[in-house]
């Protein structure tokens, strides 16, 4: 079973967050899923992420930490905690474009990541619920509707191989033309350096 738990510093002890890694995902997939959000169907509640747009873990896991923590302040701007880690992903406030941008595009994202907040209260967290409320069924569901794609493990060096940085990051976060990543020659070295501009952008957005 290729869906990690990860832990955040500063996040409750007995909050669960999962994140799994799909490649290869079909057009009717992708199109299924993101009907599922239009909808709001619980069962769906999940944060469904283009991993083109993703450039490491650090990037995604700070995006979901702003949105948990909104979550445990009551500070959400979106319906729920999961579309809320996609909007966090974004450098400003712009809500439909961070759906656009950096969630889920019908028949398009074929590289997905997922985050699954599980919830805290016993009676949501109810083991004999229909909804995917734990681990397993979780990844039973997700694999139930991600048929022929292929789990991967989020590393920083499978999201580089899906990672689109001309036509999106650099793009999205306005990277392009900007004088100190111009200077710097070594591809390594400016890549860093636009992982930590990008999250720095994001941190700003929450001040």
């Amino acid at each position: 079973m290729t869906l990690e738990k990860i832990h955040l510093d500063l996040v409750a002890p007995g909050q669960e967050i999962l994140v799994a890694f799909f490649r290869d995902v079909s057009a009717s997939a992708s199109e299924l899923l993101q009907k599922q959000l239009f909808t709001r169907n619980p069962a769906f509640e999940y944060a469904f992420i283009d991993a083109t747009s993703i450039i490491s873990r650090a990037h995604l896991l700070s995006a979901v930490f702003n949105a948990v923590n909104a979550a445990a302040t009551d500070s959400l701007r979106t319906p729920n905690v999961h579309s809320e880690i996609v909007i966090s992903l974004g450098p400003n406030n712009n809500i439909s474009d961070a759906y656009r941008r950096w969630g889920i595009q019908a028949g398009k994202t074929s590289n997905l990541i997922v985050v699954k907040v599980l919830p805290t209260t016993s009676s949501e967290s109810d083991p004999s619920s229909p909804l995917p409320s734990t681990p397993e069924k979780v990844w039973a569901h997700l694999t139930e509707h991600l048929q022929g794609a292929t789990a991967t493990p989020l590393t920083d060096e499978e999201l580089a191989k899906t990672t689109d940085w001309a036509a999106k990051v650099r793009k999205y976060y306005k990277l392009n033309g900007v004088p100190a990543l111009d200077a710097i020659k070594d591809e390594v070295a400016k890549r860093k350096e636009m992982e930590r501009m990008v999250i720095m952008a994001m941190a700003l957005r929450e001040l």
